[in-house]
């Protein structure tokens, strides 16, 4: 049975059901299937086990905010290291983050889909189930798979603070 909690998260004056519990630092790292262009399967966590992961969770990149966020962190992305890897998860289908990514020069940052399953969305406590859409947060897994950074951002349309999130990446990379 999924968690609902329907007390924590508002969208403008009207509180939203979350679905999924909530994860903490600590914690390992739910694993999950995600789909890329062409509707093909990966397993971000698999995909880049060993390496320090950023996970960045948005409604749609097709909004001004999302779309901000995500060039933002591709900036961020060219100048780290091979040993961080920075995924933007949202529930836009495939071809619609293909299309975005092309437009917007997005070649850092790996896009992926949670549409099929919402399974990131359930696993992390994310999703909206009025929208089906994501709650905007941010999560690091560390090399061991635990969780180093867990933030739930507390309004949708807020940025993630991004030095923050970069210099924790950076952190975890020891």
């Amino acid at each position: 049975m999924v968690t609902t909690r329907t007390d924590v998260f508002k969208i403008g004056e009207k509180f939203v059901t979350l679905l999924g519990d909530e994860v903490k630092v600590g914690d390992m790292a739910p694993e999950f299937t995600s789909v890329v262009a062409g509707w093909t399967q990966v397993n971000p966590l698999q995909e880049s086990k060993g390496k320090v992961i950023v996970l960045t969770a948005v409604p749609s990149l097709d909004t001004d905010t999302c779309d901000r966020e995500t060039r933002r962190f591709n900036e961020e992305a060219a100048k780290l290291s091979e040993d961080i890897v920075i995924y933007t998860i949202s529930t836009d289908f495939p071809m619609a983050q293909k299309r975005w990514c092309g437009a917007a020069g997005v070649d850092k940052v790996k896009v992926v889909s949670d549409v099929v399953d919402a399974e990131f969305g359930l696993k992390y406590g994310i999703l909206i189930k009025e929208r089906r859409y994501l709650r905007r947060s941010v999560f690091i897994v560390g090399r061991d798979g635990r969780l180093t950074y867990v933030n739930y951002l507390p309004v949708l349309g807020e940025e993630p603070n991004y030095d923050e999130v970069i210099a924790e990446a950076k952190k975890a990379v020891g």
